[in-house]
């Protein structure tokens, strides 16, 4: 392994597991659409996905970037590799996407962004696959259903936008270095092109959620007028007593548009 230490401040783990490498690359799925990859590391990943596509990576780490450019020489000359050095975030900021044309998202991710990169994902119109490593917890969430432990407004999100969305397969601390004190998950999520994601959507689901052992309706009066939720409740035929992890996501989107349209009148 190339002598770098992983750094904290980028919540680095570097996989160095072939077995969980080689089932990544069989989960991509078979489409013409570009790979996008955040936060390559030492190009273990890398390595195996410009086997079968261009990739363009994305890394914020100084140090990293001397590594790759010397390891990926040769595809960064054919173009088959292309490795921009900046925070991905920011390049979100400045380009609304990560790439100009369709692209599918393979990446293990740092943890301590993980949640924000899928999000900003599902803005961009442009991605259509997210495979991604991340905390188990995470993917748990992402993928929760109606009435599930996990079940809150990443679960819903989720539902919302996508045709599928699941956890292809855990991956212990000791397939990285160093050794996280987690297991992760390969979250998979094929979006819905068709569907947006709605930043405001997220953020009543963020509301509903504030509380989750609260009443729903408790939860929804520090953003709607309580007279506006019993009539919501009822048109909806909802029991006041419900908690917000009882309610699927077709409900929450019929809920929105009632809530959406009371402030719009």
């Amino acid at each position: 392994m190339d002598k770098v230490k992983a750094k904290k401040e980028f919540g680095q783990n570097f996989l160095k597991d072939d077995s969980v490498l080689n089932k990544i690359i069989q989960s991509m799925p078979h489409n013409n659409n570009h790979i996008v990859e955040i936060g390559p590391g030492l190009g273990d990943l890398t390595k195996n996905l410009v086997k079968y596509k261009d990739v363009t990576a994305y890394e914020v780490d100084t140090d990293l970037i001397g590594i790759l450019k010397s390891k990926f020489a040769k595809e960064l000359e054919s173009k088959k590799f292309t490795l921009k050095h900046i925070d991905v975030l920011k390049a979100w900021d400045e380009l609304n996407s990560l790439h100009n044309g369709k692209y599918d998202l393979i990446a293990n991710l740092p943890y301590y962004i993980a949640t924000n990169i899928i999000l900003r994902a599902f803005e961009d119109d442009l991605c259509e696959h997210i495979i991604v490593m991340v905390q188990k917890e995470v993917a748990e969430k992402f993928t929760a259903k109606v009435n599930d432990k996990e079940y809150s407004s990443l679960g819903i999100i989720t539902e919302t936008i996508s045709k599928d969305s699941r956890i292809l397969f855990d991956v212990p601390p000791e397939a990285f270095d160093p050794m996280p004190k987690v297991i992760s998950s390969i979250l998979y999520i094929k979006k819905d092109l068709s569907k947006k994601f709605d930043k405001d959507f997220n953020k009543f689901l963020k509301s509903c959620f504030v509380q989750p052992r609260k009443k729903l309706s408790k939860n929804l009066s520090s953003i709607v007028d309580k007279i506006k939720i019993s009539t919501i409740f009822e048109e909806l035929n909802l029991n006041d007593n419900l908690r917000p992890h009882e309610v699927s996501a077709s409900l929450y989107s019929q809920m929105y548009t009632k809530v959406k349209d009371g402030r719009d009148n």
